[in-house]
């Protein structure tokens, strides 16, 4: 088996088992409107949840970019017995750093939460605070699960990584079912936490198939330690400032009708599966590519891998864009709306999927771009990059949100990716020269008329021939389904006329 196909191989198991992932997380959240609505409680519970992983979403993202080189080169430079210690020493430090933030969060919690949402008030406020110190430790289990994550992935190990998100979600889904009904909102906090726990759980046996041991052994003044905190910091400051982006949306989205927040979490989600799905599994695999090939100083390899990687991003995506946007209503109307998920929350749902979808496109290449600069061990770039995409996000925040409410908060951020990710594309323009952006548009033009023939067949299928056949809920599954797979068929089949490269590469990756 060649390398590109190995590469393939692996970006498809990681899909396949994400997919499985998210399909129980999206039946997670399905459970969670049904138990509990979209209104105060969840508001309250999804800023408790962000004033909870906030922290180590920025810290995570900033390890998971750094370690994976840095466990490659210590393994080329002193093999696995010297990677395996250096695990020990960097663990015990991530866990102490993470027990500290935990401690610091639960005596700030009160103004965390004030700073996430400025208009709780009262019981509200009280609760997100209380619910916010209930999941500190997911902080904590968050730590080890990035460090053992990047160890495995440097090690082309890539199975604990793709499936964690299973046992995750098998914890609320037990709990939802079985023991929710007549339960507080702690609870699911509570259960929060328990599920978090299983993501680094789930990578102990990879990990200690790989001959590691643990020991208590800290060594602060460890020259790779050096090197990551000198890598780390551009790293966490430009994941910081989209975390920033997030918190901005949700303090304001505080100050609009209940609801709101809840409406964004939800579809906000909903979008991001095809992100988590597909094009996180293509950037996990492609980043140790551009790593070697960085280190090796072999820019037309650097080009080619980073083109492919566009091109089927694009693949995805385009169609991925058209198809939510059309269908954002019956999506949401389906799969969420029943018990305490009514009419009025399906409408706000919907409308925000419809915005969010708008910036799939540029959220997705502005992965890989980063990616790239990464590679270059260029941390600065996309870190500016960040920095300007939360200046405009907040300045079309405030312009939106007069007029559109929520939906301009969802509209404000699908802009600012799609902006970021062309400035990203110029500065790597500058850096590396011709990087083959004409073959780029040429991919994006077939993918993009391919896609907009396949939204007219699901338009035609679900909304015209589905309205005369569709009496229920159920049918109306059905029928949104088989558009969905029509829709999909016509897509590749004209992607095929259309000669679109990739499409052969992936039918024939094993041949």
């Amino acid at each position: 088996m060649t390398k590109k196909q190995q590469v393939v191989q692996s970006a498809l198991m990681i899909s396949i088992f994400t997919l499985i992932s998210k399909g129980l997380g999206f039946l997670r959240e399905v459970m969670i409107a049904s138990k509990y609505g979209s209104g105060i409680e969840t508001d309250t519970y999804f800023v408790a949840m962000t004033a909870t992983v906030i922290i180590m979403g920025t810290l995570g993202s900033a390890l998971n970019t750094t370690l994976i080189p840095i466990f490659s080169e210590i393994r080329g430079k002193g093999g696995k017995k010297a990677q395996r210690k250096h695990l020990n020493n960097i663990l015990n430090i991530v866990v102490f750093i993470t027990i500290i933030l935990a401690i610091l969060a639960f005596i700030f919690s009160p103004l965390l939460i004030k700073i996430l949402a400025k208009g709780f008030e009262g019981e509200q406020f009280d609760a997100a605070v209380r619910l916010n110190r209930i999941g500190l430790p997911i902080i904590i289990f968050l730590g080890i699960t990035y460090v053992f994550s990047g160890y495995l992935q440097s090690n082309q190990i890539f199975g604990p990584y793709a499936i964690m998100g299973i046992p995750y979600n098998f914890v609320f889904l037990i709990y939802l079912i079985f023991f929710s009904d007549g339960m507080p909102i702690s609870i699911l906090m509570l259960v929060s936490v328990i599920a978090s726990s299983t993501q680094f759980l789930i990578q102990v046996p990879a990990v200690r198939h790989t001959g590691y041991r643990y020991s208590l052994n800290v060594n602060l003044f460890d020259p790779y330690i050096k090197k990551a905190l000198i890598l780390v910091f551009p790293v966490l400051i430009g994941s910081a400032v989209r975390q920033i982006n997030a918190v901005i949306d949700k303090t304001l989205a505080s100050e609009l009708v209940e609801g709101s927040i809840s409406a964004l979490t939800y579809s906000n989600r909903i979008s991001d599966m095809v992100i988590t799905v597909f094009v996180m599994a293509i950037t996990t695999v492609v980043f140790p590519m551009l790593s070697k090939a960085f280190s090796q100083g072999d820019n037309s390899e650097i080009k080619k891998i980073f083109n492919e990687g566009v091109n089927i991003i694009l693949l995805i995506t385009v169609p991925a864009t058209i198809g939510m946007m059309l269908l954002s209503k019956p999506i949401v109307y389906l799969f969420f709306e029943r018990n305490a998920f009514d009419s009025t929350a399906t409408a706000m749902t919907s409308s925000a999927l419809f915005y969010y979808s708008v910036g799939l496109i540029g959220s997705s290449l502005r992965m890989i771009l980063n990616k790239v600069f990464y590679s270059f061990q260029d941390t600065k770039t996309p870190m500016i990059n960040g920095a300007i995409a939360v200046i405009l996000n907040v300045v079309l925040n405030l312009l939106f949100i007069r007029f559109m409410a929520h939906d301009g908060l969802a509209l404000a951020t699908s802009i600012s990716a799609i902006f970021t990710a062309v400035l990203l594309f110029v500065d790597l323009r500058k850096k590396m020269g011709p990087i083959g952006l004409k073959g780029m548009l040429i991919t994006f033009l077939k993918v993009f008329f391919a896609a907009l023939i396949m939204g007219i067949v699901v338009y035609i299928i679900y909304f015209k021939l589905g309205s005369l056949i569709a009496t229920n809920k159920f049918l109306e599954l059905i029928m949104l389904l088989i558009s969905i797979g029509i829709g999909a068929l016509v897509y590749f089949l004209l992607c095929m006329a259309f000669k679109v490269e990739e499409v052969s590469k992936i039918i024939n990756f094993r041949r």
